[in-house]
């Protein structure tokens, strides 16, 4: 149990306090207009761009703790370097594509080159890729270790408190409360960092008295489990964050820049996450790797202090669970739901994104208690659906002509899926990767040869 003093207490009740009142007072949006609720009218300045973009990232934050305490520096291979890579070239190549094509949400870009089925069928893999499950669960783990109360209720309190804002504000109310929570992330680690550094000595004299089991790059794991955490990076070209905040920019200029110097806030906030799970190596001893930086907080910071980190992880989860649960329920409610409906009288699908949120939530709560453990369901996830998306999704922004019409678009997105989805299955029940290889990789190769096959296709048809 995490105890916290009266004056930390003050701190943290101040946070949610001062996060409602800003997200569901001060950012409600009358307007119906889809452009406001889900784009906040394409007028994204490039500071609100920045924060809202980074704080998203580290939702997992007590994942990426219990990965370090156990793993060392791997978390930075496997958690850093791929996306700072991947976003590098999303914001050379991706982010002036999705600013031209003036599109909504990822599904319309499939809707627009492959067909309404493929729309929908892209939708419903984003809804799962996108849920807010990861770090619903963060929270919750969290909040019952604070208040000694039932699971089931502390997942329910982190799905509402983190949400109910953005029934009114949409991205706005997002923007607004990002940019508070990402001043708090940066100063609580920045704090735990100092204070450690004071109590064990340098970053240098840590590092050569770890085990060298947190000094390899691997982490003790195989080159192909890496590799495979490397490839799900590859989602950060179809992340439905990524293109919410281009598409809402102001300007390509403001989306490319501001992606570049995103890059530059991770890599500075990775060092502060990294570093201090290998204090946490040297300085506490626990079974539940998963309270790596709480309990280090506990262990360096005093009254007062200790309140700011703690209030700065409870920021880093909830500004990723807002974001996650708008582009789920948008996702949900607007490119499916409103899509399959399409009621003459209903002119905008806002109604529907709302009770997406609600649908979303009550989705996200139920993978939290199918797969309670934040890495696992990352891998999952990420493993078998991101190779039926990434392919198609640069196709769309690639400028080629709209001939995969029909069953051929939906073929490309699904297959790769359904594979990737079978071979888990079946490593699951011989307890080890089928045939040695991680489900990622069948899957993402057949995605590769379908898009050979149907480039040819195209060419033919011309």
């Amino acid at each position: 149990m995490i105890n916290l003093h009266f004056i930390d207490w003050l701190i943290l009740g101040a946070y949610f306090t001062g996060i409602i009142c800003v997200g569901f007072f001060r950012s409600r949006v009358d307007s119906t207009s889809e452009e406001t609720f889900i784009l906040a009218g394409r007028k994204l300045s490039l500071p609100g761009f920045i924060a809202t973009l980074v704080t998203t990232w580290y939702g997992a934050i007590l994942g990426i703790g219990e990965n370090t305490y156990l793993n060392g520096i791997q978390t930075w291979f496997i958690f850093g370097l791929p996306y700072y890579v991947f976003a590098a070239g999303y914001a050379s190549w991706a982010a002036p594509r999705v600013q031209q094509a003036k599109m909504i949400t990822i599904p319309d870009h499939f809707r627009f080159h492959f067909g309404e089925g493929s729309g929908i069928i892209s939708a419903l893999l984003l809804v799962f890729l996108t849920s807010p499950a990861p770090y619903i669960l963060s929270m919750g783990v969290l909040i019952q270790s604070m208040f000694q109360i039932e699971f089931g209720l502390s997942l329910l309190i982190s799905t509402v408190f983190s949400v109910i804002y953005v029934w009114n504000g949409g991205f706005l109310a997002v923007i607004k409360t990002d940019m508070i929570q990402f001043l708090l992330m940066f100063l609580g680690f920045l704090l735990l960092v100092i204070f450690s550094w004071i109590d064990f000595g340098s970053p240098v004299a840590l590092y050569q008295s770890l085990p060298e089991l947190h000094r390899d790059p691997l982490g003790g794991n195989s080159v192909q489990y890496v590799l495979v955490w490397f490839f799900i990076a590859v989602w950060t070209m179809v992340d439905p964050g990524f293109y919410q905040r281009c598409a809402a920019a102001k300007s390509p200029e403001i989306a490319r820049k501001g992606l570049f110097i995103s890059i530059g806030f991770w890599c500075l906030f990775d060092f502060l996450t990294v570093l201090s799970g290998l204090y946490a190596v040297m300085a506490i001893k626990t079974d539940n790797a998963l309270f790596a930086f709480p309990l280090l907080g506990v262990k360096v910071l005093p009254v007062g202090i200790l309140g700011l980190f703690i209030t700065g992880i409870f920021a880093i989860i909830m500004s990723t669970i807002d974001s996650f649960s708008l582009i789920s329920a948008i996702t949900f409610g607007r490119d499916i739901l409103w899509r399959i409906q399409k009621p003459k009288s209903q002119t905008n699908s806002i109604p529907l994104v709302k009770k997406g949120l609600v649908i979303i939530s009550f989705i996200a709560l139920f993978l939290a208690f199918a797969v309670p453990s934040v890495v696992r369901l990352f891998y999952t996830l990420g493993s078998v659906l991101i190779p039926g998306l990434i392919f198609p999704f640069l196709y769309t922004l690639s400028g080629q002509a709209r001939i995969l019409r029909g069953s051929a678009g939906k073929i490309w997105i699904l297959l790769p899926v359904l594979l990737s989805m079978g071979w888990l299955f079946l490593s699951y029940t011989i307890s080890e990767p089928l045939l040695g290889i991680e489900p990622f990789y069948p899957g993402f190769l057949l995605s590769i040869l379908l898009g050979l096959y149907f480039q040819k296709y195209t060419l033919q048809k011309k």
